[in-house]
């Protein structure tokens, strides 16, 4: 299996209000940088796009080290889903689970990719390289849906 390494990240002016996500991938010798955004949308929503997206470029089952700065992200996907989905995705005491369309989206990517993932955090914002280029290009997205 290819080993990547991809560092995501989601910004929002606002919350809610624009917002962009941003990924870097590493593979090898290989750079590559994605982002996008939306013009009404939340901080945690682009958190969860930038790791959709940042799985939707690969195009076949990789070893991957994730690295993001949201700890809602990656409770999500370590600790939490697995119960929502047993509840019919509701939260522990019953609620609708907050951006579940999204989730439904990730669960699916990562139940059909094969990828072998580990899951890292980052402290955002305090000088790791991978990380402050996707928070650029997660500022970036902003930007580009700011100006259209």
């Amino acid at each position: 299996m290819s080993r990547v390494v991809i560092y995501t990240d989601g910004a929002c002016k606002g919350n809610p209000g624009p917002g962009g996500w941003g990924v870097y991938l590493r593979y090898g010798d290989t750079e590559k940088d994605l982002c996008g955004g939306d013009l009404q949308t939340t901080n945690n929503r682009m958190e969860l796009q930038a790791v959709i997206e940042a799985l939707r470029a690969l195009n076949r089952p990789c070893q991957i080290d994730f690295f993001l700065d949201s700890e809602y992200v990656r409770k999500g996907i370590t600790e939490w889903m697995r119960g929502w989905k047993a509840r019919g995705w509701r939260t522990s005491d019953k609620k609708p689970v907050k951006n579940e369309d999204l989730w439904r989206i990730l669960d699916e990517l990562l139940s059909l990719s094969g990828h072998s993932i580990d899951w890292h955090w980052v402290k955002g914002h305090s000088g790791d390289p991978g990380n402050e280029r996707a928070d650029a290009l997660a500022n970036e997205g902003v930007r580009m849906v700011q100006t259209g």
